[in-house]
This record gives structure tokens, sequence and C-alpha cells, in this order.
């Protein structure tokens, strides 16, 4: 059974590639638009907002001064979350950086044993959003929406709250203190400057580029269904990628945009795999948990409208 179950998953990739490249060589004006559109907005938005994260929390990490960069907020963290140093740097990080810098600090805390593999997973559950740059500057004016708090409390503060519930039901085992890695010992060499700042900039390229051919791809992917129904494809642009399925839709559908926001679209699924895909940590686990945030974030903004007016 299971054997004839994975031959028909096959059957469906073969067909879904052939018809994107039917689609694509017989529409290559459309598709180079929709190509375009991907490498456009990765140039443009990706690289300059995320690139220099990624590097400055790479360098950080593997020169082991996360713990001083918390100093600050940790003393807030602590008595509500009661996680690590280090556990809160990704959250720092994770709420904003944008996508998928939450997922990218969770990989590289767990990969040199500054969290376990417990508290990564906990992290994940909420820590990987979008930027609130990107949120602040490019969503809410895109959208119309004329009311800033209530916007960036359902984008942060939902979030927030949602992992502090986790905390305190299904995390609720979690030490108030890291826990030794039991892959091996906890205590990792500390580089120096430049060859941190090498593997920063090595590993963030690497990422980055990875980053780039999602989004190249799941704009191409909008190809399909604009050539099945003759136009662009308003609500199924989202959930394939975000970026560009907000610009297609605009001020057309202010609820629907914020409420998919959270969720983040395929494309911010795929690149978050992308980012965990060395470790034991399940992008299923990660799925669930955005589901049921953009489903919570639905019935705020539901509320929000039954008695405020947000655009």
């Amino acid at each position: 059974m299971h054997k004839i179950i994975s031959k028909v998953i096959d059957i469906i990739y073969i067909a879904l590639f052939l018809l994107l490249t039917f689609c694509i060589l017989t529409n290559s004006r459309l598709s180079l638009h929709y190509a375009f559109t991907g490498l456009e907005l990765w140039f443009n938005n990706m690289i300059p907002t995320l690139l220099p994260f990624m590097i400055l929390s790479g360098t950080l990490i593997r020169m082991g001064l996360t713990e001083g960069f918390t100093t600050l907020l940790y003393p807030f963290v602590k008595p509500l979350f009661r996680v690590s140093r280090n556990a809160c740097y990704v959250m720092i990080m994770g709420f904003m950086c944008g996508f998928p810098m939450g997922a990218n600090c969770v990989n590289d805390m767990y990969a040199h044993h500054k969290i376990n593999h417990r508290e990564a997973a906990y992290l994940l559950a909420f820590c990987n959003n979008i930027g609130p740059i990107y949120f602040v500057s490019f969503a809410l004016p895109l959208i119309g929406c004329s009311k800033i708090l209530p916007c960036v409390f359902g984008m942060y503060g939902l979030p927030l709250l949602y992992g502090l519930l986790l905390r305190y039901t299904c995390f609720r085992d979690l030490q108030d203190k890291n826990l030794p890695d039991t892959r091996q010992s906890c205590q990792t060499k500390h580089l120096g400057l430049f060859q941190a700042l090498h593997e920063a900039i090595y590993g963030s390229m690497q990422s980055i580029l990875m980053l780039g051919g999602y989004m190249v791809l799941f704009n191409l992917l909008m190809l399909v269904p604009h050539l099945l129904t003759g136009q662009a494809p308003q609500f199924l642009a989202p959930i394939l990628e975000i970026t560009g399925g907000l610009k297609i839709l605009g001020s057309a559908q202010p609820l629907y945009s914020l409420i998919i926001l959270p969720f983040g679209g395929c494309c911010c699924i795929a690149q978050t795999y992308t980012c965990i895909q060395d470790t034991e940590l399940s992008i299923r686990d990660y799925i669930l948990h955005k589901l049921l945030l953009t489903a919570l974030t639905a019935v705020y903004y539901l509320l929000c409208l039954r008695f405020a007016r947000l655009w």
C-alpha cells in the first residue's frame, strides 16, 4: 500500500512539473513577469533588509556574544517565558528581523549547541514572523490601514501571547536554564572576530541565495492559476508568496491580507524548512502552529472590526 501511495505522489509531482513547464514555454512573457517579480522582490527587499542581520547574528553566535546582547531585555523576558539568555536572543531576532530570521537563529543556536532540541522546538513555534519594518513600511500602507497599533498587536502581540501559552502548556517541561545537548557537550569553541565573520558571511550568502530561489519559484507558480482563470490569482497569491501576493491584492482585501500575514505563505514555509532541514525539528509542527496563529489572528481582527474601524 505504501509503495502505491508513493507511486501516486510521484505521478502527481511529474504531472505538476510538466504542467508548469508547458505553461512557461507557451506563455514566456507572463512567466518572465512573475519570475522577474520574485527576483526583484528578493533583490530590493530581502537582501538589504535581511542579509545584514543574518551576518551580524551569525557573527555574534559564533563569537559567543549573544548572552551579553540580551542583557537589557532578559530581566523582563525571563520571569514570563522562563527561558535561557540564548533563547531570549532568538526571540529578539525572530520578532525584529523577519522571515526566516527566527528559524535561521534557531538553527544556528541549535547547531552550535547553545540551546537544546526542546527549547529549539518551542522557539520555532512562535518566533519566526514578518519583520516590523516590512510590516509597518510596506504591508500596512499597501492595504490602506489607518490604525497602526491594533495591527501591530495583531502581528506581534498575538504570537507573544501564544508563545506564553505554549510555555505553560505544551512546553511546561522546559527547564529555566539550558540543559546540555545530548548529542555532545555545549562547551563549544568560540571563534575570533574575523573567522566568525568569515563563516557568518559564507553561511548567510548561501541562505540568502536559497531564499531568492524560493521567491522566484513561488512567484512563478502564480502563472498556472493566472492562465486557468484569466487574471492574477488574488486570493491564492499571498498563500503562495506573501510579498508578491500582497502587491497583487493591494488594498482590495485588507482583512484577508492582515489575516494571512502571520502564516507567511508557502514560500516562507519552504524557506523555514531550508533553515531547519539539517536538524530534527519538525516542519509539520511549525506549520500547525502557524495555522493556529492564523486562526487566532482571524478571530482578533473580526473582533476589532466589530468594535473599531481599522481602514
